[in-house]
């Protein structure tokens, strides 16, 4: 199923996006790899091509600017010949996890980067997805789905793209346009970067990337409209928020280590 594909990982020197193109990789596909890092990203190609990939290319890239981001789009169709997977993974933005200060730059940039890019990317790829009848996969969070605290800006990000992407997977079905999209609902995953940010604030126990990665791209090659990683620690907060907002509320609180957040 993925042997040939053409593949674009975005935020793919590290974490999550890293695997992910690793997966591919171990499948056959053309893997095309973006971030803001060309030494790791070329450690990252090498990798791929040990691993099988048919080919393993680069592009350095800031998704701050949207530019920057049509132009990995634009670059990838031209290097591959067109487009089968488009798997919007990075993050990024001013700002750490704390409490909210009234920082109007701080929410401009989340949202440029884990926001407008995102749909910039899909806007320039879009032909050559309907062209291969491929699928646009995207990383959210649980803080897509339920307001946490200490993460406002990021939390108005992903639940942008919750509201963008699930909009245009109901347009997509009803134009009888076969391109499939996949949201992945993540919670706290092993990253270097997350477990920096949040190790000592949250009581959680951060699941493997690697599994995280293996879960995604099966998602994808299966076109499921929906992922919950780890399952049993996102899903039963994703009912409760409905079922019983209050008792929800109080399990979410108890996750943070509030001396140690500013």
């Amino acid at each position: 199923m993925i042997r040939g594909k053409r593949v674009l990982v975005t935020g793919s020197s590290t974490g999550i996006g890293e695997q992910i193109a690793y997966k591919f990789a171990e499948m056959g596909a053309h893997v095309m790899l973006t971030a803001r890092r060309a030494p790791q990203l070329q450690e990252v190609a090498k990798k791929c091509l040990e691993l099988g990939a048919s080919s393993a290319s680069y592009v350095v890239s800031d998704m701050g600017n949207l530019t920057s981001a049509q132009n990995v789009a634009q670059e990838t169709i031209k290097k591959l010949g067109g487009m089968d997977y488009l798997v919007l993974n990075h993050v990024g933005g001013s700002g750490s996890f704390g409490s909210y200060q009234g920082d109007m730059e701080t929410v401009l940039s989340s949202i440029t980067v884990n926001f407008l890019s995102y749909i910039q990317l899909t806007s320039t790829a879009l032909k050559a997805l309907q062209e291969s009848q491929g699928s646009i996969v995207i990383m959210s969070s649980l803080s897509g789905r339920i307001g946490a605290p200490f993460t406002t800006n990021y939390c108005a990000a992903k639940f942008a793209l919750e509201g963008f992407y699930s909009s245009l997977r109901r347009e997509f079905i009803l134009n009888k346009n076969n391109v499939s999209v996949t949201v992945a609902v993540l919670g706290y995953i092993d990253t270097e970067s997350a477990v920096q940010k949040v190790g000592d604030k949250v009581t959680m126990t951060a699941s493997p990337k690697e599994d995280c990665a293996q879960e995604v791209v099966k998602a994808a090659a299966l076109r499921q409209p929906e992922l919950f990683y780890p399952y049993w620690g996102i899903r039963p907060l994703v009912l409760l928020r409905d079922w019983a907002p209050t008792l929800m509320g109080k399990l979410l609180d108890k996750f943070y280590v509030l001396e140690n957040i500013k």
